[in-house]
């Protein structure tokens, strides 16, 4: 309910007389035109009138008026306040309980409906807070949305006040200085109030997360709530933006707790695979050293050029393995610099071709690109790697005899490199997964080597020199997998 000042509630009898006075005036016409005294009802309509406009008090008051006006004006002998008969008892007294009853019943329904109204903006308020809290992407958000709520609720003006910053509405509002040194005070809510001020601590968790303050517009220049209700509603703000600033918090330590879980699988991941892809090598030059060195002599010129080719490839082999984790590296830090040149693709794509053809072994692995016929612009050293870790992945996967194709063409002012194998191919599902970290298809074969960085590598280093890299099966009826790598091209 509105709670009215006394200089509004002297206004609000002087309206109830006037209505009253109204129905008097209606009374004496009616009783002019149609010479009948029975008027008692225009009197009760003054007096619902009043009540439905004005509340339970003035219709009291209207009632009490309309009962003696009733009496001095229409009973004979009018003009005077005289009872003469057990009728005139019985009529004025039945006149007043109706009249009060009325009064009282019409004064009900419309503080009724009053309170009904102010729930109605309680629950609004607090809808559209709790909306604007879950919306906000921050603390400092959601502080600044408490202010302007508890201003609003107020009607005046409020600010929140944290590590020596504040969110005010209106924006603007200079904060007193007493008011800073209150609200860095544990118990300091009451002695706000002797400043002009109310105080409310931020809580989240019962951890003080800083203090609302607010001062509300003088009672004489504005229609109000009580300020008891005002006080709730802020209070109930208040608590709101704490539990939406713990929620944040919340948030926040479950995607650390989050990002430390996936950081230490990826960790076991990559540990795991170092130590096979580390060790198998590693062992393979091990072995192939220690038979050279403790039986060399005893070896034909034919074993020692295998021992030493393997010692070769498996060395190689560690060397792209180690410049795999170092490109990963500097991918994931920022270190990676990217110096752009034009470049001839033919030339890359043939030291590509060279360095796979040995480990492709019964695999054919051809160029569709002539000489001179595509530039780019990018690092040729970084397109080799990546190129090479597009091949290298298809070798690891198409059956002994099959065949990988390079193929080029520009498109629109870029270079579109495309590695085409006829491998087993990759379900639809995991065609965009295949260029994450660590990734193995569930259709790949358990025997197959590899960190899973390859891909991830690739498409890291083509991005990181504007191009873009993805997959897509075969479109001619045949098995297999397209890798597309598309680069800049050479400026003209």
């Amino acid at each position: 309910m509105r709670r009215i000042t006394p200089l509004r509630g002297i206004w609000r009898y002087a309206a109830a007389f006037g209505l009253v006075v109204g129905a008097t005036l209606v009374a004496e016409g009616v009783y002019r035109l149609f010479d009948t005294d029975r008027l008692s009802m225009v009197f009760l309509a003054g007096v619902l009138i009043t009540a439905v406009t004005l509340g339970s008090g003035p219709a009291y008051f209207a009632a009490a008026t309309a009962f003696v006006i009733y009496d001095i004006y229409l009973v004979e002998p009018r003009f005077e306040f005289t009872m003469n008969s057990a009728e005139d008892y019985l009529v004025l007294s039945v006149f007043l309980a109706v009249a009060m009853l009325t009064g009282r019943l019409a004064g009900r329904v419309r503080e009724a409906q009053g309170r009904a109204e102010v729930q109605a903006r309680t629950a609004g308020a607090l809808f559209r807070a709790s909306e604007e809290f879950s919306s906000s992407d921050n603390e400092d958000a959601v502080r600044q949305a408490l202010a302007q709520r508890i201003a609003e609720a107020g009607g005046g003006e409020a600010m929140v006040l944290h590590d020596s910053r504040s969110w005010s509405w209106p924006p603007g509002l200079a904060i007193p200085s007493a008011l800073a040194e209150l609200a860095a005070r544990p118990a300091s809510e009451a002695a706000a109030r002797e400043s002009g001020w109310r105080l409310r601590q931020l809580r989240a968790d019962g951890v003080m997360v800083g203090a609302a303050a607010w001062r509300v517009t003088p009672l004489d220049d504005r229609p109000t709530d009580s300020p008891e209700d005002d006080e709730k509603l802020v209070y109930v703000l208040v608590d709101m933006a704490g539990a939406a600033i713990a929620r944040f918090r919340l948030a926040a330590e479950r995607a650390e707790m989050q990002a430390r879980a996936q950081t230490e699988q990826l960790r076991n991941a990559l540990l795991s695979s170092i130590s096979h892809d580390l060790r198998t090598p590693l062992a393979a030059i091990l072995a192939s050293v220690t038979s050279l060195r403790e039986f060399g002599d005893r070896f034909d010129a034919e074993v020692r050029e295998d021992l030493t080719l393997t010692i070769q490839e498996e060395a190689e082999r560690l060397n792209r393995f180690v410049a795999n984790l170092l490109n990963m590296t500097k991918l994931e830090s920022g270190a990676l610099t990217i110096e752009g040149v034009s470049f001839g693709v033919a030339e890359v794509v043939g030291r590509v071709v060279q360095r796979v053809q040995r480990q492709a072994g019964a695999r054919k692995v051809v160029s569709g690109i002539r000489p001179d016929d595509l530039a780019a612009f990018g690092d040729p050293i970084l397109t080799e790697q990546a190129l090479a870790n597009v091949v290298e992945n298809a070798v690891r996967f198409v059956p002994n005899g099959g065949r990988i194709e390079i193929l080029g063409r520009s498109v629109g002012g870029k270079i579109v490199l495309e590695v085409v194998d006829d491998g087993p191919g990759v379900p639809e599902a995991d065609l965009q997964m295949i260029f994450d970290k660590f990734f193995r298809s569930a259709a790949t074969s358990a025997s197959q080597q590899g960190t899973g960085l390859g891909l991830s590598i690739s498409r890291g280093l083509v991005e990181a020199m504007g191009g873009e890299v993805f997959a897509r099966p075969r479109g001619d009826g045949h098995s297999g997998l397209v890798v597309s790598v598309i680069l800049p091209g050479a400026p003209s």
